[in-house]
């Protein structure tokens, strides 16, 4: 179209309708708003991340040669399926623990509701390190372990150190500690479900297994599984305290053993401190898909 052409067409227009006609489509175009201080800190941020990573890649005092070489070390990879060997144990007493610990608290029974409180009330109020060293010294309070008939004769005997090792007061320590935790996770879990839906279930007959099967635990576990997945992590990065016991297998041990031999701390930590993080990498993402599988139905609700 010619500018006569146009002129003619605009002609007997208000100036405002005109000069949308020539600019078109442009005045609808939305403009991005421009975020000049994200860009400069982002800049600023990764200068700082380079210089950060340049100056630890270059010197010298962190020994990166011995990290390679003992990255994969069989004392340190056996430390490392210890490590996980006591956290998956232990996580395993905690929960059987906390579960009896949930139903004894809700229970009407006055004695084992207290018992529940006094366990919770000790095992929450003393330190993690101290109660190890008690399961440590255990066998030195209690030389044997023997089981009697009132006033009678002595039945069963033996020597406690054959039964509590320190891979098994390793796992107790742990375990029993960790149980005082989970219980008031497992009830918070329980306590969010409606408690009209446990009523309507009994009400047209259903089990009480089927009911904690079926409605009650896929409820929960949306509650439970956050806190209980960074608790299992908590419970990865304890086990470095079973030297108390004392413990001598962890990976905790097995690089300070190295490193007091080589007399190179830093280097060392380091391999433990990468076996630390890549487990609980995965432990994080096995939490994540726990969480996206129990959380499918809540997210249709929505």
């Amino acid at each position: 179209m010619s500018q006569a052409s146009m002129a003619e067409t605009n002609e007997g227009r208000p100036p405002d309708e005109t000069l949308d006609a020539r600019q078109g489509v442009a005045l609808n175009q939305v403009v991005p708003r421009r975020r000049p201080g994200r860009w400069v800190a982002i800049a600023l941020l990764g200068l700082v991340a380079v210089q950060a990573g340049s100056a630890i890649a270059v010197n010298e005092n962190f020994h990166w040669d011995v990290f390679v070489e003992y990255l994969f070390a069989p004392t340190v990879l056996r430390g490392v399926g210890w490590t996980l060997i006591l956290t998956v144990a232990a996580m395993f007493v905690a929960i059987v623990f906390a579960i009896a610990l949930v139903v004894m608290r809700d229970s009407d029974n006055p004695i084992l509701h207290w018992l529940a409180l006094a366990w919770i009330w000790f095992f929450r109020g003393t330190p993690v390190y101290t109660q190890l060293l008690f399961w440590g010294l255990f066998a030195v309070l209690f030389p044997r372990l023997s089981l009697s008939l009132p006033f009678g004769p002595e039945v069963f005997a033996v020597e406690t150190k054959w039964i509590l090792t320190p891979a098994i007061a390793a796992v107790l320590g742990l375990g029993f500690n960790e149980s005082a935790y989970l219980t008031e996770i497992f009830r918070a879990g329980f306590k969010a479900i409606d408690a009209g839906q446990a009523e309507a279930a009994q009400a047209i007959g259903m089990s009480r297994g089927r009911l904690w099967l079926r409605i009650l635990m896929p409820q929960a576990m949306r509650t439970i599984i956050p806190p209980t997945g960074n608790e299992a992590i908590g419970m990865l990065k304890m086990t470095s305290l079973v030297l108390a016991v004392p413990f001598t297998l962890d990976l905790m041990f097995a690089t300070s053993a190295i490193a007091n031999r080589l007399y190179l701390p830093v280097p060392l930590l380091m391999v433990a401190g990468f076996w630390y993080l890549a487990i609980t990498s995965v432990l994080m993402v096995g939490q994540h898909y726990l969480e996206r599988h129990f959380g499918k139905g809540h997210d249709l609700v929505r």
